[in-house]
């Protein structure tokens, strides 16, 4: 017999993003399917935190070099 109060999946589909940091974040959203909604909140905030890390990292992590300006002609 289905309990209609008992959890269940809502089958969300998460695209991988290429970035395996962002993409266990957003996989780890499906835990709490399993859970009651008072066991939300823990999953969301560490979510939350971890796609806040992967941004924070983006911010230290050098990019790819600037190429060199032109320099303009003399007139």
């Amino acid at each position: 017999m289905h309990d209609p109060a008992a959890p269940a999946p809502l089958n969300v589909p998460r695209t991988p993003t290429g970035d395996a940091g962002v993409d266990a974040a957003l996989d780890r959203l499906g835990d709490a399917d399993h859970l009651a909604t008072d066991g939300h909140l823990e999953v969301y905030e560490d979510v939350h935190r971890g796609l806040r890390d992967a941004l924070t990292a983006l911010d230290v992590r050098p990019g790819p070099p600037v190429p060199p300006m032109p320099h303009a002609p003399r007139s």
